[in-house]
């Protein structure tokens, strides 16, 4: 857009002189001071050996390998500072092609914001991604005619479809040249008008509700024709943000116009009881926070953003089901069974078959008489276009 007063120009899209300018600055975040801190650390611990058999004889060795350490690291951390700040002042500048022009582009973009989305949010807001409807790899105006541009054979029952953690709406093409069609595809042949929506998955997981609650009511009040059924549809994280924004709806005076539209929710490997390799890590950063020399470590996993730490616990009872709509849990497994010990363990390598259909063995069961389906010897990422999933879609959304 042009700035009032003034013939500069000025683009509000990230290029990829911004996404450089972020790389530049996690290497010297990341890189160069857990390098230091690790250095650092065990120096200290050397040196204090040093001066117990020594002595003060030590000390002027210790003094000279600390001076030249703190001038080595602060050189080269002044460095990509000063680069960073020089590439983010030429992305601001419009110079470089735009970041999301290319599917490349989109899918560093998602990942990036899916790992420090808050942050990203805070402290470069160009490359932070808002939630919104997606079509062709571009927002959507939520306005009739944006709506009507994007869906011109737009029907009365729309399915909504929720990417997982770091990922974005074209993950769920995955595997189309295999498979010949795409969830979405297979229920447009049944009358169903897919609606993809892309997410900040860094976000916090009910902020994300909040965002996919306001973000429904627009769709429906924009949609061409009126709206009979919704169907929502998540994968992994997504799966939780669409019943976060449901929990949003049910704090309110009562339920809002596009909740009692929605016959149907689908989630794919979605952790409600939370996921083990989340757990995982937070556990390990724990762990590395005790010993000085890998302390570093355990804060570059402590860095991911609030998304990776709602899968931790998922969402328990506080957030139940819509009362009126039919939920379909889908798991999977590396394994044929999910008895065997290694699908207790791990799952579909990222959450097990217990925390995606929501049943504990403590006798939890977060979605009484929901319908289950187990995908065996599947990976979590397979859950994305899966032939078993074809044929439960169109019989679910039937």
């Amino acid at each position: 857009m042009h700035s009032t007063g003034s013939l500069h120009f000025v683009t509000t899209a990230p290029t990829v002189v911004d996404a450089l300018a972020l790389a530049t600055a996690v290497v010297d975040d990341l890189v160069v001071a857990t390098a230091r801190d690790t250095h650092q650390a065990i120096a200290r611990r050397t040196h204090g050996l040093v001066r117990r058999g020594v002595g003060p004889a030590a000390r002027p060795a210790e003094v000279l390998h600390r001076g030249i350490a703190a001038t080595v690291y602060g050189a080269v951390g002044l460095s990509f500072r000063g680069a960073s700040l020089g590439l983010a002042r030429l992305g601001e500048a419009g110079v470089g092609p735009a970041l999301e022009d290319g599917p490349r582009g989109r899918f560093v973009n998602a990942a990036v914001n899916g790992l420090i989305g808050e942050e990203i949010r805070r402290e470069r807001p160009r490359l932070a991604i808002e939630m919104g409807v997606r079509h062709d790899g571009r927002d959507v105006p939520l306005t009739p005619a944006g709506i009507a541009r994007a869906f011109p054979e737009a029907t009365g029952r729309i399915v909504v479809f929720l990417h997982g953690l770091c990922e974005n709406e074209a993950y769920w093409n995955r595997h189309r040249d295999r498979l010949g069609s795409t969830y979405g595809e297979t229920l447009a042949a049944r009358g169903w008008t897919p609606v993809y929506l892309r997410a900040n998955t860094g976000l916090p997981l009910r902020e994300n509700g909040v965002v996919l609650a306001s973000l429904m009511q627009q769709l429906v009040d924009a949609w061409p024709g009126e709206v009979a059924r919704i169907a929502l549809v998540g994968h992994s994280l997504g799966g939780l943000v669409v019943r976060a924004s449901s929990a949003v709806v049910a704090e309110g005076d009562g339920p809002a116009p596009w909740t009692r539209l929605v016959s149907d929710v689908v989630t794919l490997g979605t952790p409600h009881l939370g996921s083990w390799f989340a757990v995982g890590a937070d556990h390990a950063s724990r762990t590395l926070a005790r010993a000085p020399e890998v302390a570093a470590f355990g804060r570059i996993i402590d860095r991911q953003a609030p998304g990776i730490h709602d899968l931790i616990e998922g969402l328990a009872h506080d957030v139940p089901p819509l009362p009126h709509a039919r939920y379909r849990l889908v798991s999977a497994t590396l394994t044929r069974s999910a008895r065997h010990p290694l699908a207790q363990a791990i799952g579909d390598l990222l959450v097990t078959p217990r925390s995606a259909v929501g049943r504990d063995r403590h006798g939890t069961d977060l979605f009484p008489g929901a319908e289950v389906l187990h995908l065996a010897r599947t990976d979590h990422f397979g859950l994305l276009n899966h032939p078993d999933v074809h044929t439960a879609l169109a019989r679910w959304l039937a």
